[in-house]
Parts: structure tokens; sequence; C-alpha cells
């Protein structure tokens, strides 16, 4: 039934203003606000765009809300490092000194957007 549509995902966060300065300015996504709603759609790679809403009684999701895919984990969480993001540990995943859990499927880092949700960088199989 819905084989053949468009989907896209969405979460969200408690202020649009932060969101929207971190995923532009921080991350460099391209963003645009929706003015007749407190919407931002981040413009993703491959037409797979994000939507963000703001959400009163937020509170952050207890799982990855988004994961960005590169060439070079480690050149990507160093760039990271420089824009002052950084990478979350968790207990069992055996991360490295720069918070890169390796081996046992692909080299991945998580860090939070300002509103606490919990996003991925992770490299290309």
């Amino acid at each position: 039934m819905f084989g053949d549509t468009k989907a896209f995902s969405s979460f969200a966060v408690d202020d649009l203003g932060s969101a929207e300065r971190f995923y532009g300015e921080t991350l460099g996504v391209r963003v645009s606000r929706m003015e007749e709603m407190p919407l931002l759609t981040l413009h993703l790679a491959g037409g797979r765009d994000t939507m963000i809403y703001e959400k009163p009684d937020f509170v952050p999701a207890t799982y990855t809300v988004l994961n960005f895919a590169v060439a070079d984990v480690d050149a990507a969480v160093d760039e990271l490092r420089e824009r002052g993001v950084e990478l979350e540990r968790y207990e069992g995943f055996g991360q490295d000194d720069k918070g890169i859990a390796r081996g046992g499927g692909p080299q991945i880092g998580w860090f939070e957007d300002p509103a606490g949700n919990t996003l991925a960088v992770l490299e290309e199989m």
C-alpha cells in the first residue's frame, strides 16, 4: 500500500531555534523553517529530508534518532570535536579514546543535539 510513497522521518526537540543553529551551523546541514508552523526540515543527501518539530512536553528519545553515514568516521569525529561536539560514552561498546566503537559492526560514535536527542556518525560499510 505504501511501497511507492515518499516517506520521511521526524523527531521532536524542546527549542527550534537551538536545533536550527546546531543542525545548520554546527553540523552544516541545509535547514529550512516552515514559518506557518513550528517546524524545521533538514535537507539531507539522497533526498531524505527529516522534519523536526517543537514539542512543549518534550522528553529526549532514549535511542538514536538520526544517523549520519560518512566515508571516514575518524575525520568526522575530529571535525565534530573541533566544532565543540563531544561524543557520548556507553557501557559495553568498547569505545576508543575518541569515543568511537570499533568492531562487531560499523565504526560508530554517538553524540547529542541541544535537546538531548542521540545522533550517530558511522562509517559506511
